[in-house]
């Protein structure tokens, strides 16, 4: 079992193949996605790997994951996700993801909160066909007709398909194809669409369903030392590294003070 990723969700384009062929695909970016900490067995009962990604103000990070970044000398993230992994799978912390950690044609799982449609009925909501469209039915067409019984047991069972909060809710996508990689870029293309918005963060990691990792995919997985301005690895002066973190730190807390 090997560590997922983070992605920022940039949106839907088209390629083609060289016969032609029409492949909707969707735009998925690795910048600034990075190994933040460890959980092991030992310490934590499990072995996963904490991921962080995008980037976010100091003012507005407490003051426990503060710390939590300072102790492995990260810059703090936007957003945190755990990928459970086998005990030989680990990578070193600060290692940032290459888009060669999926290998094109390769399938994937892709998780990621749904757009949120507001309050919905029930022929949206659960695909329902609605009543009769012609004689008999006054001014309730896409009613979703009757909910309970008569005196036994008079009442709605938990869980009916009724009208109601539609969309924002976690949803995972199984099984799509990687289609191809951007190593430059940092972009990974997924065939057809996933879920949650623009901008939004996705989870993707290897397809569950197949328990196995594809035999060209790299082990533990692929990685950089940085990405861009963000260096942070075992061969960079860490007197540099404290100094930054502990500025961050004072600027947060004078922005503190002046509020």
């Amino acid at each position: 079992m090997r560590t997922g990723l983070i992605a920022e969700k940039l949106g839907m384009m088209r390629v083609f193949t060289d016969k032609g062929v029409h492949v909707p695909v969707t735009v998925l970016s690795l910048e600034k996605c990075q190994i933040v900490s460890h959980k092991t067995i030992e310490n934590d009962g499990y072995n996963a790997i904490q991921v962080g990604a995008g980037d976010i103000k100091i003012k507005n990070v407490t003051k426990p994951m503060r710390g939590h970044f300072a102790k492995t000398k990260i810059i703090p993230k936007r957003k945190l996700t755990e990928f459970r992994v086998d005990a030989d799978n680990f990578a070193d912390i600060g290692l940032f993801f290459k888009a060669d950690h999926f290998t094109p044609g390769q399938k994937v799982d892709v998780s990621a909160t749904s757009i949120g449609k507001g309050f919905a009925g029930a022929m949206k909501r659960h695909n329902f066909r609605g009543l009769r469209a012609s004689h008999g039915v006054s001014v309730s067409h896409r009613s979703h007709g009757s909910t309970g019984q008569c005196q036994d047991p008079g009442r709605v069972f938990k869980g009916k398909k009724m009208a109601g909060h539609m969309g924002a809710a976690r949803v995972t996508t199984q099984n799509l194809e990687l289609h191809a990689v951007d190593l430059d870029r940092g972009l990974l293309l997924i065939k057809g669409s996933i879920p949650g918005p623009k901008s939004g963060w996705v989870t993707v990691r290897d397809a569950v369903k197949l328990n196995k990792v594809p035999d060209n995919a790299p082990l533990p997985g692929s990685f950089k030392t940085h990405d861009g301005p963000e260096i942070i690895t075992d061969s960079v002066d860490k007197n540099v590294v404290e100094a930054a973190v502990e500025e961050n730190v004072v600027e947060a807390a004078v922005v503190k003070e002046d509020k």
